[in-house]
């Protein structure tokens, strides 16, 4: 894996925090419900203590969703066993904790702390799936064939214990030394056999590097980081018990689905022209996703090109259904059905999805107080998204900012990324035409006026560097 660091002085966030509203605790009345419910310990619930459940997070993570144990069935094909936190036997219905969810909706990650959507009592302790504890899950039991294609689906509320805490980067490191732990062993040849079912479907997913704000020091740096090839093959897993949530609600006429219309034209046509000059080779007849899938998103280059190709992906939404099914149920990044069920810790609306997926699947009325959160979680999950974006963005832009204040004046090379194009083909008086530039080195993306030519490289001049308002801008030199 490569990590290109660019040092920054120390950054303050808390202007950021205090635009966005975020809070900084959480009322009395929650925080106590939260304490009584993490001493209550995990509920009763099947034994599958016995599973040895293993995590795979980022390693400073202590908010997991998510334990898997993969396995081959005694016929042929493959047997994934996925355990999600049970955030819902530690949620009372109606009481001041799930209200205060409501209120926040997800957590927000920033870089001098995140903002939890439930008190670190439970979202990094009692509901968190740590190792060697004891702890509350819903399982989801998915049995494929030898092709990846799912053949069955059982859940259940289960007592689990993780026998580990994996991270990315070891588990890679493990899996290029052929070393991986027997519970995850499966995973690259589950994964990549997953990875090729979506790309026939017509699946597309961006191996999306993160750019990162981290301590250094006494000061900050933007750290560029892609995707390890385990990081995807675990997120196939996810996606995969996605699709069999999605399918349970539908057959059985409620649920909570994230949708989208699949890419548009004009959106792939924008990122052919920008393939070239970032040095991305697009042979004809290739698809997106079979393009991206192969790109080194650590890489400055390709980081930009998959930063410009998540721009296919708009219009992703919650759409709720009680009755009759939605007209446009899928998912067009998926190109399938698909649903958030396993990250309930983080993201308020995979608790109530999962309620109704458990009743579904165990033939018994979706409870009341689930049925009646459905048609309104769309808007708060929404508002909700906006602010973690929003906050995402602005410690990048503020980060971007800080390093460059001192280079106002100096000329970089950059690719043309994106250019205006108004709804009438002219500019409107007054404003300068412009775009999107990537710069290779540091890794900033920012707003360039003048005339740009579309999917080029050009020399661009630093005008505006401003940490107050959060701003970059270039001049083409």
């Amino acid at each position: 894996m490569v990590i290109r660091r660019v040092v920054a002085p120390r950054i303050d966030f808390g202007a950021l925090r205090r635009e966005l509203g975020l809070p900084e605790g959480f009322p009395a009345a929650a925080q106590r419900e939260a304490d009584e419910a993490a001493a209550a310990g995990p509920p009763a619930g099947v034994d599958r203590t016995d599973v040895p459940f293993v995590t795979v997070d980022p390693a400073s993570s202590r908010d997991l969703d998510q334990a898997m144990h993969l396995s081959r069935r005694p016929g042929g094909g493959y047997r994934v066993r996925y355990a999600i936190a049970d955030v819902a036997a530690h949620v009372r219905p109606g009481g001041a904790l799930e209200e205060e969810t409501w209120r926040r909706g997800q957590t927000v990650y920033l870089p001098d702390g995140n903002v939890p959507l439930h008190p670190h009592t439970l979202s990094e302790g009692a509901a968190s799936l740590l190792p060697d504890a004891d702890r509350s899950a819903v399982v989801w039991t998915i049995d494929l064939d030898g092709d990846g294609a799912t053949v069955a689906v059982t859940l259940e509320r289960a007592r689990v214990r993780s026998r580990a805490k994996l991270d990315y980067v070891g588990v890679q490191a493990a899996a290029d030394a052929g070393t991986l732990p027997e519970p995850i062993a499966l995973l690259p040849e589950i994964g990549a056999l997953l990875t090729e079912r979506g790309l026939r479907r017509g699946a597309v997913n961006l191996p999306l590097p993160e750019q990162d704000v981290e301590p250094d020091g006494d000061g900050w740096r933007l750290v560029l980081r892609g995707p390890v090839p385990m990081e995807d093959h675990n997120a196939q897993i996810s996606l995969l018990t996605g699709m069999a949530a999605a399918d349970i609600m539908l057959a059985g006429g409620i649920g909570l689905l994230r949708t989208m219309p699949p890419p548009k034209p004009e959106a792939v046509a924008r990122l052919r022209a920008a393939a070239a000059p970032l040095g991305v080779h697009w042979p004809e007849g290739t698809g997106v996703g079979e393009l991206l899938v192969g790109l080194d998103a650590s890489q400055p280059r390709a980081a930009a090109f998959v930063d410009q190709a998540a721009e296919l992906m708009r219009g992703a939404a919650y759409t709720a259904f009680d009755g009759p099914l939605p007209e446009q149920p899928e998912h067009g990044g998926v190109a399938a059905a698909y649903a958030h069920v396993t990250a309930p810790l983080r993201r308020l609306a995979d608790r109530y999805a999962t309620e109704v997926c458990l009743a579904l699947h165990e033939g018994r009325p979706v409870p009341d107080w689930a049925r009646a959160a459905l048609p309104k979680l769309p808007e708060v999950m929404a508002t909700t998204d906006r602010t973690a974006g929003a906050a995402t963005r602005g410690a990048i832009e503020l980060a971007e900012a800080v390093l460059l204040e001192h280079r106002v004046g100096e000329t970089f090379s950059a690719a043309v990324l994106d250019v205006d194009v108004p709804p009438n083909g002219q500019q409107k008086p007054g404003r300068q035409p412009g775009g999107t530039v990537a710069l290779d080195d540091p890794p900033v993306r920012a707003r360039c006026v003048g005339e740009l030519p579309l999917g080029e490289r050009i020399q661009v001049r630093l005008v505006t560097a401003d940490p107050v308002r959060r701003t970059v801008t270039f001049e083409r030199a």
